[in-house]
């Protein structure tokens, strides 16, 4: 369910939905396309309102392409016959566009051949080959690569920007992969039950998340309790610059990299998660808590080695800490009469 949704996709730019599953990716990208009807607000494509009150522009006169999940190709069709399916029968420049399409997504001499034939990533190249060969204005792509393994998913995400950025169309991307959203986008608008929690490019929803819910669900965020005064807080891991004016208990959001950790006192690594470019430690604070430090490359330090842990990133955003909840007025109550 949608609830105030604001979006915008500048024109020519490809603008990512990521969020959880249920969120409302796809019930977004169903009311742009005219698959579904809002009960309130309004859709512009460009200057034109297609849903509104008052006005409902069908699918069909809208403009725009959509490719999905699981490709949709008519395994009864050869290639060309399935990209040209969007086209008008007597466009004279038909066999051209369809032409145009599949050389666009790396295709060409494709056209004869049957579905059955392709893989799975050649058949998400005909899909999108089919959206653009009328040469919408907008095209909307619902996870079209959740099907894929990972290395053909990472293949042919780069090559998906390449296409779009050639044709110069709008782009609305749904996702729930972070690493596919920063990759794809231009902009990224992640999406929190039903609502738009924070739109823009992919280094200010890293580097500057507009909420604690944000900053968990973009990357891996460390969350460490600190006193703010005059832009800086004061944490077990020493002082913090802080973006942003914020006072009194707060939390400080740190990524992993930004947090270094050397030979000393102030915590015991638990554990080390290498992942060939990079390592993560666990380390488990004197204090209690536990912090995660990332480092490039091989590790150097193992399980139960000491170390000190300084933050060495440029100012970073913090929150105001949770208020804990007041005392039920019953348990008073059962209290006194105890």
């Amino acid at each position: 369910m949608l609830r105030g949704v604001e979006l915008s996709a500048p024109a020519g730019s490809i603008v990512a939905l990521l969020g959880p599953s249920g969120c409302g990716k796809t019930t977004l990208l169903r009311c742009v396309a005219g698959l579904e009807r809002p009960d309130g607000g309004v859709v512009r494509l460009g200057d034109r309102v297609v849903s509104g009150p008052g006005a409902f522009v069908p699918p069909e006169r809208r403009r725009v392409g959509m490719v999905f999940q699981d490709a949709a190709v008519f395994p009864h069709l050869s290639v060309a016959r399935n990209v040209a399916y969007g086209l008008p029968r007597r466009d004279p420049r038909r066999d051209e566009r369809v032409a145009e399409a599949l050389e666009l997504v790396g295709l060409a001499g494709f056209g004869d051949r049957a579905p059955a034939t392709l893989s799975g990533g050649q058949l998400q190249r005909v899909a999108l080959a089919r959206a653009l060969a009328p040469r919408p204005a907008v095209i909307l792509l619902d996870e079209p690569f959740s099907s894929l393994d990972a290395p053909l998913r990472a293949e042919l995400r780069a090559e998906v920007r390449r296409v779009l950025a050639a044709t110069d169309a709008t782009a609305l991307f749904v996702t729930h992969d972070q690493e596919e959203a920063f990759v794809v986008g231009d902009e990224v608008a992640v999406m929190d039950e039903g609502l738009v929690a924070q739109q823009g490019t992919p280094s200010q929803l890293y580097e500057l998340p507009a909420s604690r819910r944000v900053a968990a669900f973009i990357g891996d965020a460390n969350f460490i309790a600190g006193t703010a005064d005059e832009g800086v807080a004061r944490t077990v891991i020493g002082p913090i610059a802080l973006h942003g004016p914020v006072e009194g208990p707060v939390e400080v959001m740190v990524r992993p990299e930004r947090i270094l950790a050397t030979e000393g006192d102030g915590g015991t690594v638990d554990a080390v998660e290498y992942f060939g470019h990079d390592a993560v430690y666990r380390v488990r604070l004197d204090g209690g808590g536990s912090l995660r430090s990332r480092v490039i490359g091989a590790p150097r330090l193992r399980p139960g080695a000491r170390v000190a842990l300084a933050f060495t990133g440029p100012p970073t955003v913090a929150y105001a800490a949770p208020t804990p909840p007041a005392e039920p007025a019953t348990s008073v109550a059962a209290a006194a009469l105890s």
